[in-house]
């Protein structure tokens, strides 16, 4: 698969199109099973506030994987992703135990372009209106 978007149409400042993503409690379960982590704040009510947490939290893992997803939508192939990195989380993703679940709302713009075909995209994570990564940013290569 090849990137639908090209190199020289992109500028610094171009948007990445926002979306929106939503986990629910039954997504946790999924992603402790995938990924072997079963650390009971991840699905366990009673033990995520017996560590002073307000509820169930989402893994900071999945976070970042759902936040990449907006690079590798826009340019139509996650192969072109070469690079991605987080500075830290700045808040846990809790994730109510209802039928709404918890909005990670993920949007981007491109920061520069390195080369004749990579730019830097900088990714903008939050959930309930407040930051939940920081320095979230991928290397990407366009067409």
């Amino acid at each position: 698969m090849t990137s639908r978007i090209r190199y020289a149409d992109v500028q610094v400042g171009t948007p990445i199109p926002e979306q929106t993503f939503v986990l629910k409690r039954v997504d946790l379960l999924r992603y402790c099973g995938g990924c072997s982590d079963f650390t009971a704040t991840h699905w366990n009510e009673r033990v995520a506030k017996a560590v002073g947490l307000p509820d169930v939290i989402a893994h900071g893992t999945l976070i970042i994987a759902e936040a990449v997803r907006i690079v590798s939508d826009w340019v139509g192939d996650p192969g072109a992703v070469v690079e991605y990195s987080v500075s830290r989380f700045a808040h846990p993703v809790v994730v109510p135990d209802d039928d709404v679940g918890a909005q990670l709302r993920v949007s981007g713009r491109v920061e520069q372009k390195l080369d004749a075909e990579c730019v830097v995209a900088r990714l903008s994570v939050h959930c309930g209106g407040r930051e939940v990564v920081a320095g979230a940013r991928a290397v990407v290569r366009l067409a």
